[in-house]
């Protein structure tokens, strides 16, 4: 193994954790370990992990966990290694699972990301399970990849790859980031099944502030999902072989594979939330190529979001829309409907009717994906019953 396989423990005051977790980590990669100190004031971070054959390096001041563990894969890096195996020093994680990842690390064209095993585990913070199921869903839409907990900390990263992508997220929403970027690059995902533990609550160290981190990863998912939505493509630092397009000669095959593809409950509301959101702006006579870019760049079921277009066609959705947004711009509804008013004042119509849409096309997108989201549910608990 060598240098080629090293393990980084980006640490921010976990004086109680730190030592066991560097000595288990010591234990499988006996010194290629490195500790970063994102700027400590708990403790002397060296003083702590005195006598240990490992490298501490620190920030002066605290810069995020995104930024640690980027100066642990540069470092890396420089010293031959090719894979860097993240882990928590809080202790929620046991570094006698790093031997885990060792097996699956043969090429460096791959990040392994650890799957919190929930089932059974004491003190799982509500919060936790959530997050990981928000965190798997936008990136299934981001990037197309479906992995089992992107939130997990417990992850190996191949550093030459890493340190040649952009980053603008550098705290907990870099961990959201690296994933959508590193799978645009071309990087191949794959899970690990790890363990983890709890603390009884009161008892836990955690520096995640859910007002403030969850509007950053909200605000850093959108970001990705427009970057996504642009035509210029990605950098890839991976190439893999081409689709075969053959399968297009065959209607029958492109049908199932539209039926099929993205079809969880949560990615068939969205899908057809964003038909329905599309369908009421007025993109005159480009509605259904607009509605197939986007649910082809953000990964969703294309038949869906064709489909519930139609809900809003013209008369009834566009009316609503044109009234509401005369309203907001004059104060009174328009009651005058004649050929003067709504094709002489075409333009203003226009507007009125982007501005209403604007409004009523997000409610009815909620109203629309709730309902597909519902009914996907019961159909797929049916099938379950009647398979069981």
């Amino acid at each position: 193994m060598s240098g080629r396989i090293w393990c980084a423990i980006p640490v921010y005051n976990n004086s109680d954790s730190l030592r066991a977790v560097a000595q288990g980590c010591l234990g499988t990669l006996p010194g290629n370990v490195v500790v970063v100190d994102d700027g400590s004031t708990d403790a002397d971070v060296e003083g702590l992990l005195d006598g240990l054959h490992l490298t501490v390096l620190r920030h002066e001041t605290n810069l995020g966990k995104g930024a640690a563990i980027l100066t642990a894969s540069r470092y890396i890096e420089q010293q031959g290694g090719v894979h860097m195996i993240t882990i928590d020093a809080d202790g929620q994680h046991d570094p006698a699972d790093i031997a885990r990842f060792l097996p699956l690390l043969a090429s460096d064209d791959v990040m392994l990301v650890g799957a919190r095993d929930f089932s059974g585990t004491p003190n799982v913070p509500a919060g936790s399970r959530f997050g990981r199921r928000f965190a798997n869903f936008w990136l299934r839409v981001e990037a197309g990849v479906a992995v089992s907990d992107c939130q997990s900390g417990f992850r190996s990263y191949p550093v030459r790859h890493i340190n040649r992508l952009k980053f603008r997220g550098m705290r907990y929403d870099f961990e959201a980031e690296v994933l959508a970027r590193a799978a645009w690059a071309g990087l191949e995902i794959k899970d690990v099944d790890i363990s983890v533990s709890y603390p009884p609550p009161g008892e836990r160290v955690s520096h995640f502030k859910p007002l403030y981190d969850n509007f950053m990863l909200t605000h850093r998912h959108i970001l990705l999902i427009l970057r996504r939505l642009s035509p210029w493509p990605q950098r890839k630092l991976v190439r893999r072989e081409r689709l075969d397009y053959k399968f297009l000669l065959h209607p029958a095959k492109v049908m199932r594979m539209l039926l099929r593809e993205h079809s969880t409950p949560g990615g068939l509301a969205v899908a057809a939330g964003v038909g329905v959101f599309l369908g009421a702006v007025p993109l005159l006579f480009v509605h259904s190529l607009v509605i197939l870019y986007v649910s082809s760049r953000l990964n969703l079921n294309k038949l869906m979001a064709l489909n519930t277009q139609h809900i809003c066609m013209p008369p009834v959705v566009p009316a609503i829309c044109i009234e509401l947004g005369y309203y907001l711009r004059n104060g009174v509804l328009l009651t005058d409907l004649s050929f003067e008013t709504v094709f002489v004042q075409f333009g203003d119509r226009l507007l009125e009717w982007l501005i209403g849409a604007l409004i009523v096309g997000p409610v009815l997108a909620a109203l629309t994906g709730l309902i597909v989201y519902v009914a996907s549910v019961f159909i797929r608990n049916r099938r379950a019953e009647a398979d069981a």
